[in-house]
């Protein structure tokens, strides 16, 4: 089906004179893993809680499996799922007590809630651990408990702010494992990520910034509507001081981004991404503008642009800041915090 799930028109949302989330246009088919991806502040926990009913929009309107988030909003949580990015489950419970607490909420009984329980405890591989307490849980199961028990009443549609945020390289992929499962059995998920390789795993990603969406597509359209090639090289001093490499970048870069010829240069901790009209011409100019210099540009080579380097060249383009660029592609290098 190719039905939209959720869609929004002209939605904003202002706390004082900051406008959070600015007339934003955006559709979500039915079935599909939708990732929203921007630096802090452009707007993605604040979409989140409004499209799941959380607070009401300032302007525009939102619809979700049909329903107005404001005037319908008791039938919107009856069928949705929602899990903040900050922990908000019982410390002083068990695993097995938070999820009869929402059991409870969500009125099940009988059978139907022992079944529930069971499969999501083996869905979150947290069978071993119902007795524990959630205080006491890593970060990572946290995140499996609090999904487990958005997941006990079968929501059509489930939002995930940050879901991964703070957990390590394995249990993140331990909960995209899930995440797949889910996509599978139909179940439509909207999350927001600082993550650029959980971008990739999306089906659509939205960019935001400022409040406003840059570009909607899939992945692979996205890293295709980056101009020019890519040529990656670490730059050097002559002498090989390695305890220089980083004023060795800072002076590639600004050296590079002076050069009528380049589009444009980007920095990925001591490699340098520089995009070139023509990536065979682009190599020669670039190791000839750093020798000039007395810099070495070492495993020089041609490359195609990852989803990083395609949002920060798109969001350039919009006027984005050079710090919010680079705080998002550090959480691209910052899987754990």
């Amino acid at each position: 089906m190719t039905d939209l799930i959720v869609q929004t028109t002209a939605l904003t949302r202002r706390f004082g004179r900051t406008v959070a989330v600015d007339g934003l246009e955006l559709g979500v088919k039915r079935g599909e893993i939708f990732g929203l991806v921007g630096p802090d502040g452009a707007g993605k926990t604040t979409t989140l809680r409004m499209l799941a009913a959380v607070i009401d929009p300032t302007a525009g309107t939102a619809r979700v499996m049909g329903y107005d988030t404001v005037k319908q909003d008791e039938a919107i949580k009856r069928r949705m799922g929602y899990m903040a990015q900050q922990f908000n489950l019982y410390g002083d419970l068990s695993v097995s007590e938070n999820l009869n607490f929402y059991a409870d909420v969500f009125g099940l009984r009988g059978n139907e809630r022992h079944e529930r329980i069971a499969r999501l405890l083996a869905f979150a591989r947290l069978t071993a651990f119902t007795d524990r307490r959630a205080a006491h849980l890593s970060g990572g199961m946290q995140k499996k408990l609090a999904l487990a028990c958005t997941l006990l009443h079968q929501p059509e549609i489930i939002f995930l702010d940050e879901p991964t945020t703070g957990v390590d390289p394995v249990s993140r992929r331990e909960f995209w494992d899930i995440l797949a499962e889910l996509h599978l059995e139909g179940v439509t998920i909207l999350l927001s990520t600082p993550y650029m390789d959980e971008a990739e795993r999306c089906g659509r990603v939205g960019l935001m910034y400022k409040g406003q969406l840059v570009v909607c597509e899939t992945p692979e359209r996205i890293k295709d509507m980056v101009s020019g090639e890519l040529v990656a090289l670490r730059p050097t001093l002559a002498s090989g001081n390695a305890v220089s490499s980083g004023q060795a970048v800072q002076r590639a870069r600004e050296l590079l981004s002076g050069v009528p010829e380049i589009l444009e240069v980007q920095t990925f901790g001591d490699l340098i991404h520089v995009f070139v009209q023509d990536a065979g011409k682009g190599q020669a100019l670039v190791t000839g503008t750093l020798e000039q210099a007395g810099l070495v540009a070492r495993d020089v080579r041609q490359t195609r642009p990852r989803m990083e380097e395609a949002f920060i060249s798109l969001i350039r383009h919009q006027g984005m800041a050079d710090q919010d660029a680079e705080a998002l592609l550090n959480n691209r290098h910052n899987n754990v915090h």
